[in-house]
């Protein structure tokens, strides 16, 4: 069974004590907090403040997916806010193993992240220092956009490093994801996948939820 990582920035933010009860309540595996600077992606969300009253109404998983330049600087801080995991990109960390290192001396899970136009060759020095790599299959910075196509191609050339190198990271996939190719994006090899608009723009978000589980 694929771990379900619905993303509350599709959530309604102006009731989002009511999303977080059904997501606490739902077959979710993880939360998924997708964190903005308007530097790195052209759009801000929200920060330590918001994650730290979200963890006031689960104690599932925090997979926080930091879309920020200088994430070195906050790291503390969202660990302190509730985060179980952290994931930073590959393209804003010019020393990723010392981002990755830093992360798991909290004694977090550590990710990395990449975007539709970066290889997976990029990632061959550091799959064996990550407890997962997040797969973009949209451009990161928005919701609501179409899965790239091209995803499928990267997700099993990832699987085949990780398998070829002895890393034990999970593949996660973000972007893009509904009930009509989430298995396909199982069978390419994903181990997580994070759904936002699929979820909560559904009549049935709960609904939602179970079937995807059930892939």
């Amino acid at each position: 069974m694929p771990i379900i990582a619905p993303s509350l920035l599709a959530s309604d933010f102006l009731h989002l004590d009511r999303e977080c009860q059904m997501l606490d309540e739902s077959q979710a595996d993880w939360f998924h907090l997708d964190v903005m600077d308007g530097r790195f992606v052209p759009n801000i969300s929200y920060g330590m403040s918001i994650i730290k009253q979200i963890r006031k109404t689960t104690s599932k998983f925090f997979d926080v997916h930091l879309m920020i330049v200088e994430p070195e600087k906050y790291v503390e801080a969202f660990k302190e806010a509730g985060a179980n995991g952290l994931t930073v990109h590959q393209e804003a960390c010019p020393h990723l193993h010392r981002n990755i290192q830093q992360i798991k001396s909290f004694e977090m899970k550590a990710g990395v992240a990449i975007n539709p136009s970066t290889p997976v060759f990029m990632l061959q020095d550091i799959i064996r220092d990550v407890d997962l790599v997040l797969v973009m299959s949209v451009n990161p910075g928005f919701g609501g956009q179409s899965f790239i196509e091209h995803s499928f191609q990267k997700i099993k050339e990832l699987k085949s490093l990780i398998n070829s190198t002895g890393s034990s990271a999970k593949i996660e996939v973000d972007g893009g994801i509904s009930l009509e190719n989430a298995a396909d994006i199982i069978k390419a090899g994903a181990d997580i996948l994070v759904a936002g608009s699929s979820v909560f723009k559904s009549e049935n978000p709960t609904e939602t939820i179970r079937k995807m589980k059930e892939l």
